[in-house]
């Protein structure tokens, strides 16, 4: 056995990218500190019942599980980071008004998923708890845009949908919940056939409507078609009007906007509007958001709550490849001045790199290109020539 090798879908992120990556993260927590988000760690291991309750059997099956050595309860290394931050809303800060949180790291999934393919996510994600109005929706999908803008990503999509529309024909109609699964799967791939066959005995109100869902995807047009062919009930009309509130209030914003009722990605966990961010260049989605109004519930408290995650390692593969920050090289020397030269550029922010006494450096695998030179009584950086 080879011991350097690492399991498969488990890297690691040599110098430049990580410090791309570490720059990025930086940058993306000061956006959401200066709109008011609170940066909370939430542990790497937690009990089971706290990683996914209210978040259904697919979060269940990416969680690795290990035995806790003091208790002998089952524990789980976190998958997601949002059932944490919504305990800790729920649990531990009990406020009685609007929360805003955001947090970043590593998350551990049983399968690579995602754009960067991995099983070891850098999970990214800004919640807001305390407000069930469209206006929350929408800052936290401004937040998105900007923090994706912010990196460096340009000619974003925003794909939109709402799981209320599929949901209230369900509880309508009184579906089964085999059927109701089943139907959910046939939507998911837009399997027209499939829906008409497993909606055969429904009445026609709902089975019309199930079909017009696989065909109503495109531009802000597609809402005023939906408020035509589907039931005029009142989930769906304020299911149609909050899109249609969101379209108008990212216009402005560089981005496109596009709406697919039938996109029903995690609709046990969400309670609303969910979205998708695209972008050239990109595979799949950057980042998932969407409502979730009840997991907190089962913390003691359910609060009203938007969001979304990112996962940074994925979003910056398809950014031009890191260049390593280049360093100025200072030779081995007991001068004062020199460290007081020292001093001043790293304050400044400037990488200097000191040689060890009795060794020759390699100014290549240093990433010098600049080196600090005494003459005219002082210490001076000058460019080293190639």
């Amino acid at each position: 056995m080879r011991n350097w090798l690492l399991p498969e879908y488990i890297e690691d992120v040599l110098p430049a990218e990580a410090a791309r990556i570490e720059t990025l993260r930086r940058t993306l927590l000061d956006l959401f500190k200066v709109h008011g988000y609170q940066y909370v760690i939430p542990p790497m291991l937690e009990y089971m019942e706290s990683l996914i309750t209210g978040v259904g059997h697919d979060l269940d099956l990416a969680t690795f599980k290990v035995v806790d050595q003091l208790t002998g309860r089952l524990m789980g290394v976190r998958a997601d980071m949002t059932p944490q931050a919504a305990r800790i809303d729920a649990h531990l800060l009990n406020h009685q008004g609007i929360t805003r949180l955001c947090y970043a790291g590593s998350v551990l999934r049983t399968k690579p998923d995602g754009l960067a393919q991995t099983r070891e996510p850098l999970q990214l994600g800004a919640e807001l708890y305390g407000h069930a109005g469209v206006a929350s929706d929408i800052e936290i999908q401004r937040l998105l845009i900007r923090a994706l803008q912010a990196i460096g990503i340009d000619q974003l999509h925003m794909d939109f949908s709402h799981v209320n529309i599929f949901g209230s024909l369900i509880e309508a109609s009184q579906v089964a919940s085999q059927l109701e699964q089943e139907l959910y799967a046939a939507l998911q791939s837009k399997d027209q056939s499939s829906v008409a066959a497993l909606s055969q005995h429904l009445d026609k109100t709902t089975r019309e409507a199930l079909l017009h869902l696989t065909e109503l995807n495109g531009d802000k047009s597609i809402l005023t078609k939906a408020e035509k062919v589907l039931p005029n009930t009142a989930a769906i009309k304020e299911a149609l009007a909050s899109l249609s509130q969101v379209s108008t209030a990212l216009e402005g914003l560089d981005v496109t906007v596009s709406f697919d009722l039938s996109e029903l990605r995690g609709y046990h966990y969400h309670s609303g509007i969910v979205f998708a961010a695209y972008a050239q260049g990109y595979k799949g989605p950057l980042a998932l958001g969407g409502r979730y109004d009840e997991v907190g519930q089962a913390f003691g408290r359910a609060r009203s709550a938007t969001g979304f995650s990112l996962d940074l390692r994925g979003v910056v593969t398809a950014l031009q490849p890191a260049k390593p920050n280049m360093a100025i090289f200072a030779p081995a020397n007991d001068d004062a001045s020199l460290s007081v030269k020292i001093d001043s550029l790293r304050a400044d922010g400037q990488i200097v790199i000191q040689e060890l006494s009795g060794f020759e450096s390699n100014l290549d695998e240093l990433n010098c290109d600049r080196k600090l030179v005494h003459y005219n009584s002082g210490w001076h950086v000058v460019a080293i020539d190639k």
